[in-house]
């Protein structure tokens, strides 16, 4: 007999009236009339006995009977009508059918699942519709603990068609795909969050059986295999892993030694900075363990793998977790240290081996102090045993029995997963409303509550009880939102909370979106965030370029937002951030003259005269001096009215400024009280994001050795008269009547607007291009070493090779493979006609053809070439001067050979051997690993533009040509580079808008304007832009000498150089002083004065004697 549910009140229908429902259904004429008979059926048995009817009534077994009748399709289709109505209902009305669907007697899936593979179209739809309406109304954790294992098993016999295989497979990938994260209110994303971590913790159990799908003989398993494994990987939430998983997936689907070299190799190459946590261990330890253990890997491989183990287990932080998979590493990691036939493989697998222990803890399994053990499903069963023996047990209908140790455990794996994800407010759905209906009245709730507090202490006790907020705080800003940049989505459903007069500093690795979200909350794009007629919130960025000419006091009044304060106000809100009123005060000055300190300065002052509730600051260090920046954790930190929002890679700063840390985690915001030090206490993993090691900022360039004649850093060495340049099709000069020279203590910026002509001048100066009028001459031996505007132009085509081979490449042949391919060295159809005309050298052999110059020797105050001619053996060849062959025509032969003299001169003090290139790399400061072993399509931008820095230095130029260096590096490099600079001993000449930087370094400037161009060289460079400089260091003394010789080495010096090709000619002595003699002077008195304005305030000029003449 049944016994009615606890719940409803109705009288239990009898057998005869269920056999009738079940006929209707079984015989309907049409799909529809089934339906409603099973919605009819499935509506009384939820108002009357409840699940129990379900076996009771022996409903499941007629629809298992139904759905195997291979000759009654209309049957099949009946069955799993029925079966859809029952999983749409059911659960919704009475949770605990779900273990009566998925658990009892080995459930009810399998069938329709088997039945995906009918023949008959009707049959598939209604067993797809069946499914549908199960995997639509379960909880996230009933499809963890119910659906997943039901779905693994069937999976795990494979005895049905491979239709119902395919069904499976796909069921679990929506699962996953249900998991991802999204831009859903707040509920939805919790539900997400639950479903996500949940199916994460079972991935070690569930890639094996998707991987085996990948491999099957039937392409469509094969096919949703792959399909499924994809979407399974984003439950991953690892940024480090995310770019390799479809070179992993491949490597899963073609098992070979080749594929898993690859994907080891690509694992090499990757940083890993976020916590590695379960879901990550269980894709990737199977790919390490195959590796470690197949006999036939080779050594390299076997360095990386250990590498990537040992880099690995460094970040899993849950000592639970590293002992679920790091045992099965361990031996293979011990074999590599016991018989790796290479030295370092053996060291470097000692090292990973000892990181595994310590990330394993206790030898022994036990927990070591400070770790939290993780609540069992056991621990969750005494408790709900406890509570429900307290308040009279669960009722003693027949079959209840056999259902609650099914239902116990099922309760217990659900609560279990809540109460690990910390999501305590879900423990009292995942018990009360399984509970309701075997129970006695009004008991359920009572058990749910009391289960709740129970792990509701436990977790206080564990890991403490929130905070209370102190309620004297003033709150701005509380809300929810999502953020997206194009496709990629930042932040998920997460809270922003700020309260007044907090500074919060805004901390995640590069690319988490901290900028994008400033932005977003200053246009006001920002979802709940106050508007500015509530809130004031100002943007603080120092992009005044637009408005250079204008005073700074004009600049702040014309904005339209200020200019209702009236100037006198502006005046004494600036005259506070120092900038001094009166006719010769700061406020007069151009705003195109600040300096990105003042530039900082003055919109802080404008955010001060908009009244700004909310600061917002983007990296405001990256443009202050040491004096500027603790202004400016003065000004934040006395300002308590206002609320601070601050970026910025300045851990000092941090520190010193920040009340709160508000931290990017999988993609939430994590609010963390107090300073960065306190923060990276709590998140030791923090520190990677904030540190940064001297070795990865310092360069050190190479001397660049003699050239030959040239005994003085101010002696010109290229040199530029009356130069005048238009581009084909043109109607003006791009520049005009240029005269410029350049020497081996050149420290100049080329400065000027776009389009204005700079680039031109570079490229006229370093032979790309050829004016039209006048003339370039440069000191035969000179190398340069030139570095585009687009500076990852060089090493694009070699993106397949690692940072050594590229260097290798480059220069295996004595030459600068690079200078040989520029656009000037190729023939032109010109050229070629030169090349063809014939060559009288009136030495009565007649007319012949130049085929090669072979050789070059000096001649008197020159050089005469061997010139080889076409057609002729070696011992008729001629030498001819350089003079000759200008003067014939054959101005890019000379120039050629003259490159290649230049840089066999300048390697030959090079060995290109693999150590020697790998301690240049670490001199332009790449670490050595990286540049042996990591391809340059893995590197960092920062990386490449060291690998392109570290070519154009092999061969020792004497002149480095630098176009927007500012545009290839971040701060941290760019400050590297300066110093590089500073302390080079060749000659620099750079293109630059950065004030700070060439400020910084170049006492000479050439401004270009309306094709012209204008020298400046008396400029003192501001030395105290480098924190290593001080008064009287070495550092100084070489900048100022550093100044000295670009100023003596400026156009208007090198006019009195004789000119004629860079001859150092040699004069005979006159009566009185000489014109070397003379320029020598001009130029000793340029240094003293030079040295008097770099002397302290006050010093009395020097006598202008020339005593040492």
């Amino acid at each position: 007999m049944l016994a009615k549910s606890s719940v409803p009140s109705a009288v239990p229908p009898t057998q005869e009236e269920i056999s009738s429902f079940l006929d209707t259904i079984f015989k309907a004429k049409t799909s529809q009339a089934s339906l409603d008979a099973a919605y009819a059926l499935t509506n009384l048995l939820i108002n009357s006995v409840g699940f129990r009817g379900l076996w009771g009534y022996g409903i499941l077994a007629d629809i298992k009977k139904g759905a195997a009748d291979k000759k009654d399709g209309a049957k099949r289709e009946s069955a799993m009508i029925l079966l859809g109505a029952l999983f749409e209902r059911f659960p919704l009305a009475q949770p605990i059918s779900e273990v009566t669907f998925l658990l009892q007697d080995g459930g009810i899936l399998a069938p329709a699942l088997d039945a995906l593979a009918d023949k008959g179209a009707v049959v598939r739809e209604s067993a797809q519709y069946a499914l549908d309406a199960l995997f639509a109304n379960l909880r996230p954790e009933s499809m963890v603990v119910g659906l997943l294992p039901a779905l693994s098993q069937y999976l795990s016999k494979r005895t049905g068609k491979w239709q119902g295989t395919v069904g499976a497979y796909e069921l679990i990938g929506r699962m996953a795909d249900k998991a991802k994260m999204g831009m859903g209110s707040k509920e939805e994303e919790k539900l997400r969050d639950v479903l996500r971590e949940s199916m994460g913790n079972r991935l070690a159990a569930l890639i094996p059986v998707v991987e085996s799908g990948m491999h099957d003989l039937k392409a469509e398993v094969a096919k949703q295999a792959t399909k499924t494994m994809t979407s399974l990987t984003t439950l991953l939430s690892n940024d480090d892993v995310a770019p390799r998983i479809p070179l992993l997936i491949k490597t899963m689907q073609n098992p070979s030694t080749e594929t898993l070299q690859k994907a080891i190799h690509a694992l090499s190459q990757t940083t890993f900075v976020a916590i590695v946590t379960s879901p990550v261990l269980a894709l990737l330890t199977p790919l390490l363990e195959r590796s470690l253990n197949t006999p036939t890997t080779s050594q390299e491989v076997l360095r990386q793998t250990v590498v990537v183990v040992e880099n690995l287990t460094k970040l899993v932080h849950d000592p639970v977790e590293a002992r679920t998979f790091l045992p099965k590493l361990k031996p293979g990691v011990q074999g590599v240290k016991d018989r790796a036939s290479l030295p370092e493989v053996r060291e470097l697998a000692d090292r990973a081996v000892n990181v595994i222990k310590k990330a394993m803890g206790d030898d022994d399994g036990n927990l070591t102090n400070g770790q939290i053990a993780p609540t069992t499903t056991e621990e969750v069963m005494r408790v709900l045993e406890k509570e429900l023996k307290l308040r009279g047990g669960v009722t003693s209908f027949p079959g209840d029995a056999e259902l609650w140790l099914l239902t116990r455990t099922y309760v217990s794996e659900m609560v279990r997963e809540d109460v690990r994800l910390r999501q305590m407010e879900r423990v009292k759905l995942c018990t009360g409303p399984y509970l309701e209906h075997v129970v006695s009245d009004h008991q359920a709730q009572m058990v749910a509550d009391a289960i709740h507090k129970h792990f509701l202490e436990e977790d206080y006790r564990k890991f403490g009880q929130p905070i209370k907020e102190d309620t004297g705080e003033v709150e701005i800003v509380n809300t929810d939102f999502s953020l997206a940049y194009g496709g990629m989505l930042l932040l998920s459903h997460t809270n922003l909370r700020l309260l007044k007069g907090h500074r919060y500093g805004l901390c995640g690795r590069n690319g988490a979106g901290k900028s994008t979200l400033m932005r977003s909350i200053a246009e006001g794009k920002l979802e709940g965030f106050p508007s500015k007629d509530e809130l004031r919130t100002c943007f603080v960025e120092h992009n005044q370029g637009e408005d250079a000419d204008l005073s700074i006091l004009e600049f702040v009044a014309k904005d339209p937002e200020l200019a209702a304060s009236g100037r006198d106000k502006i005046s004494e809100v600036l005259s506070e951030v120092g900038f001094t009123a009166g006719p010769g005060g700061r406020q007069q000055e151009r705003v195109g003259s600040l300096s990105g300190g003042w530039k900082m300065k003055l919109a802080l002052a404008r955010a001060m005269l908009m009244k700004a509730d909310v600061l917002l600051l983007d990296e405001p260090t990256n443009h202050l001096d040491v004096s500027n920046v603790k202004w400016l954790q003065e000004y934040l930190k006395s300002h308590t009215e206002i609320t601070s929002l601050l970026v910025s890679h300045d851990s000092g700063f941090l520190d010193e400024v920040c009340t709160d840390i508000y931290h990017y985690e999988n993609k939430k915001l994590v609010c963390y009280p107090g300073n960065l030090a306190a923060f990276v206490r709590v998140k030791p993993e923090g520190k990677s994001y904030y540190t940064l090691s001297a070795s990865q900022v310092q360069f050190k360039f190479p001397s660049p050795g003699l050239l030959t004649g040239v005994k003085s850093n101010t002696r010109a060495i290229i040199r530029m008269t009356n130069c005048t340049y238009t581009y084909p099709g043109a109607s003006k000069p791009s520049l005009q009547d240029v005269t410029c020279a350049l020497s081996l203590s050149s420290r100049t910026a080329i400065i000027g607007a776009n389009g204005a002509g700079k680039s031109t001048l570079i490229k006229l100066l370093t032979g790309e291009t050829i004016p039209q009028i006048g003339k370039v001459e440069k000191h035969p031996n000179l190398r340069i070493g030139y570095i585009k505007q687009h500076a990852l132009e060089h090493v694009e085509m070699h993106m397949e090779k690692t940072p050594n081979q590229y260097l290798q490449w480059r220069y295996a042949n004595g030459d600068d493979r690079e200078v040989l391919m520029k656009q000037t060295r190729v023939l032109t159809p010109e050229d070629k006609i030169q090349m063809e005309k014939y060559v009288d050298l009136g030495d009565g052999k007649g007319g012949r053809r130049i085929e090669n110059l072979m050789g070059r020797q000096k001649w008197k105050k020159s050089f005469q070439y061997e010139v080889k001619w076409v057609n002729m053996l070696p011992k008729h060849n001629s030498q001819i001067s350089r003079e000759t062959l200008l003067e014939l025509g054959f101005h890019k032969l000379v120039q050629e050979f003259d490159d290649h003299e230049a840089s066999r001169e300048g390697l030959g003090f090079r060995e290109l051997a693999p150590k020697v290139i790998s301690k240049h790399f670490e001199d332009i400061g790449l670490d050595p690993d990286i540049a042996n072993h990591n391809e340059i399509s893995g590197l960092s931008g920062g990386q490449k533009v060291k690998v392109v820095l570290a070519g154009a230095m092999w061969n020792n130029p004497h002149l480095l040509v630098l176009d927007e260096p500012t545009n290839y590096l971040d701060r941290d490099s760019l400050g590297g580079l300066a110093v590089a600079i500073r302390d080079y001993k060749g000659g620099v000449v750079m293109i630059s808008h950065n004030e700070e930087f060439v400020g910084a370094l170049c006492p000479e400037q050439w401004h270009v304007a309306d094709g012209r161009v204008t020298h400046k060289g008396h400029l003192a460079v501001a030395m105290d832009r480098f924190e290593d400089s001080r008064p009287g260091s070495s550092a100084v003394s070489s900048a100022v000498g550093s100044a000295a010789g670009s100023v003596a080495s400026s156009a208007v010096n090198s006019e009195a150089e004789e000119g004629g090709d860079m001859k150092f000619k040699a004069r005979k002595k006159k009566k009185g002083l000489t014109k070397k003699q003379l320029k020598e002077q001009e130029v000793r008195r340029r240094l003293r004065h030079i040295e008097w304005l770099n002397s302290p305030k006050g010093t009395p000029h020097p006598p202008d004697t020339d005593d040492e003449g």
